[in-house]
């Protein structure tokens, strides 16, 4: 097994910008709206003028880091606020915990999701899946795709996106579920999959008020995955956004789950290259196991 860490930062984005980044904020255009927002990894003094960031058509403002905010939007955003990644398209709106429905660094893995596919009828399971982006990838390469979350609301949300994607007559199962139990439930089915997709929050409750600590409950999950992987698996991807373990960590528990079979680890940042200055903002952590 071969070990690479590494910074990914997507760089073929047409509707959305990092336009700058500092002062614990992040300025960013999705299509032609332009937001603000915090970043708490962004500790650095911004480079753009102060009039760009206050001419934001929306700002998230909370009061401190554990509490959620408010948006103050001085323009409305468009009816119908998406943004187009190659074919994927994502339908945006301000939410109460300051996301827009879209993780822009994600663009590195739905491309590398779609290289490890390459138009084969694989079997996916996507877990934590959110609105989606992962899920589209796969199935637009030609997996069929297990979408599991625990929010009925991602899940619509999903569907969404996947009817503007015009990815309907795709193979893609809608699963509302606690992630651990769904895997606990494909096992003992007996249920295999090709590749596995996990995209865990660093805290979080299930359908039923299970919580969910990423230090406790991803090496868990993870040795239920490992029983999840056909004879011949083809990939598995882990991405985060805790602060808390660094993507080495990530690596040593996906070590765990692929032991005995052969294929390469990459490991390392997702990070976003802020226009004004040149400086990468990071996002997230990521591993990744691909066959050899």
């Amino acid at each position: 097994m071969e070990n690479t860490i590494c910074i990914e930062t997507p760089t073929d984005w047409k509707d959305y910008e990092l336009i700058d980044s500092g002062s614990g904020a992040k300025l960013e255009r999705f299509g032609s709206y332009i937001i603000a927002r915090p970043d708490p990894r962004a500790i650095w003094m911004p480079r753009a003028p102060k009039t760009l960031w206050d001419a934001a058509h929306a700002t998230y403002v909370r009061k401190n880091q554990t509490e959620e905010g408010t948006w103050q939007i001085k323009t409305p955003p468009p009816n119908d606020w998406s943004v187009r990644y190659n074919d994927l398209v994502f339908t945006l709106r301000p939410t109460s915990f300051k996301h827009v429905g879209v993780f822009p660094e994600q663009a590195v893995n739905w491309q590398w999701l779609r290289q490890c596919i390459d138009n084969r009828p694989l079997r996916v399971l996507n877990l934590f899946a959110y609105t989606g982006g992962a899920t589209m990838a796969a199935a637009a390469a030609g997996a069929t795709v297990t979408h599991v979350d625990s929010a009925k609301s991602a899940i619509e949300w999903a569907k969404n996106n996947v009817t503007k994607s015009r990815l309907t007559d795709k193979h893609i199962r809608w699963i509302i579920d606690d992630a651990t139990k769904f895997a606990l439930r494909e096992q003992r089915r007996g249920n295999i999959y090709d590749g596995i997709i996990l995209d865990p929050p660093r805290f979080g409750r299930g359908t039923k008020g299970e919580v969910w600590k990423i230090e406790e409950d991803l090496p868990k999950l993870l040795d239920i995955c490992r029983t999840l992987l056909s004879k011949n698996p083809v990939f598995v991807l882990i991405n985060a956004y805790t602060a808390d373990i660094s993507s080495v960590v990530i690596s040593h528990v996906l070590s765990d789950v692929t032991r005995g079979i052969v294929g390469n680890i990459t490991f390392g940042e997702l990070a976003l290259i802020d226009k004004t200055s040149q400086r990468l903002l990071p996002n997230g952590i990521f591993a990744r196991w691909q066959a050899s």
